[in-house]
């Protein structure tokens, strides 16, 4: 998978920040990160425009000046969100011009030399360069684009010249794929839930320790090893470095490399804290991996201090809070002791062969038959959708493609027992599912 260009959106309190996020985001049902600590400073979220794919920051209005707690916060989190962006896109407003404010901005933008910088003017409906004379260009960040982020004005030549030189989209992500030879993974989770320590145990030697610091976004080490004679790739494990070579370190929670690490992978292993409650990031993380549309395994890590009826009473918390995550194999482990490691790579194994598992046409087709004799689809006031023959559309995830009329009438209840029911009759485990319904208009075919 090509590196993904990151893009910040940087400025003053109300210049259209947030509008012009949307707009980049909605062309994709946008992994967008709302964690506890980053509502009011970032936004994270992925784009799908002008044939390019990107990763873009909403970050919070600057106020240079201030020095209350909360604008130093905001102006902590913006300094973060340019030393992870490979570019910068300083937002000013259009109708009211240029204030101290944007001046103070531009100077601390001059200082990243290493960052490409476009200068954009929002809110410029129906005017043009002229109408700003020269103070824009006194910026010193070069030619300003005239935008409009409500209406879509000007921002396809924006985005076409910041994202100039990176790798446009050019793979049909629903097309089938081989499997590799090794297994990608992924290991997700807070920070402190042992995430480091089950490494260890995998690799069977502490060599390994995690940090995360400005400058390592792009960074990736690949780390190979075996597992009774199936081969293992962990993927991404940006930040991490030989022990040897590090002193000091501080492990933190990274949006951008939870993203990084879930694309990355085929399966992901999301570790959660058997000591605390399931949070809120947990449930973003879960929500992430599930959109990704990625293969995943739960681990609950820490659970030799813990008895046995609070394990069971865990479980079904789980399950009840991230119901969406039913398919999803569940563990009860101990990275420090090494309890219950091993059962982990057998889900694992399983998650990856169901999404890369490769599904017949005839047995589809029999087992779509076998689904409407069980129940029929449901009317929608006098109209029945007719499903007439399926075959497999895409791999990690798998993709089942149906094919008939009147299928845009399907209620998402009978969707979710199509789910259930094939997933039952494939065998497939660890992996989401998706189906997907192309109608004819003729109604004789």
């Amino acid at each position: 998978m090509s590196y993904k260009p990151i893009v910040s959106i940087v400025g003053r309190a109300n210049v259209g920040k947030s509008t012009l996020f949307n707009r980049l985001t909605k062309t994709k049902n946008a992994l967008v990160a709302d964690f506890p600590g980053l509502t009011r400073d970032r936004h994270y979220g992925e784009a799908h425009f002008a044939s390019y794919n990107f990763i873009v920051i909403d970050t919070g209005g600057l106020d240079v000046h201030s020095k209350d707690q909360f604008s130093l916060k905001i102006a902590s989190q913006t300094n973060q969100a340019i030393l992870e962006s490979d570019i910068i896109i300083f937002l000013l407003d259009g109708r009211s011009g240029i204030c101290s404010q944007d001046y103070e901005i531009a100077k601390l933008l001059r200082k990243f030399s290493d960052k490409r910088i476009l200068l954009a003017i929002n809110k410029s409906e129906g005017m043009n360069l002229s109408n700003f004379s020269n103070e824009f260009y006194e910026l010193g960040l070069g030619k300003p684009y005239l935008i409009s982020s409500s209406h879509g004005d000007g921002i396809y030549h924006l985005i076409e010249d910041s994202l100039s030189g990176f790798s446009q989209t050019d793979v049909d992500e629903n097309s089938i794929v081989e499997s590799n030879s090794s297994i990608k993974l992924a290991i997700i989770g807070k920070p402190n839930v042992g995430k480091s320590t089950l490494i260890n145990s995998f690799l069977g030697e502490e060599r390994l320790i995690a940090f995360d610091m400005p400058g390592t976004t792009k960074d990736s080490i690949n780390v190979d090893f075996k597992f009774d004679d199936r081969k293992y790739i962990l993927v991404d494990t940006a930040g991490m470095r030989r022990k040897s070579r590090v002193i000091n370190y501080i492990e933190k929670f990274s949006v951008i490399k939870t993203i990084q690490a879930i694309e990355s992978s085929d399966v992901v292993l999301l570790v959660i804290d058997a000591n605390e409650e399931i949070s809120d990031q947990d449930a973003h993380m879960a929500g992430f991996i599930l959109e990704s549309g990625k293969a995943i395994v739960i681990a609950f890590n820490k659970c030799d201090t813990i008895e046995k009826e609070k394990l069971k009473n865990l479980e079904k918390s789980f399950r009840r809070k991230m119901h969406f995550l039913s398919f999803a194999k569940l563990h009860m482990i101990s990275a420090l002791k090494k309890y219950h490691i091993n059962d982990i790579f057998y889900s694992i194994n399983e998650a990856y062969d169901s999404s890369f598992a490769n599904l017949s046409t005839p047995k589809l087709n029999k087992l779509l038959k076998i689904a409407i004799t069980k129940q029929p689809p449901p009317k929608k006031n006098i109209i029945r959708p007719k499903m007439r023959y399926a075959h497999q559309g895409g791999q990690n995830p798998p993709i089942i493609v149906i094919h008939g009329n009147s299928l845009e009438h399907i209620s998402s209840s009978y969707i979710r027992y199509l789910e259930s029911f094939f997933r039952r009759e494939l065998s497939l485990k660890g992996t989401p599912l998706r189906i997907e319904f192309k109608s004819s208009k003729n109604p004789y075919i």
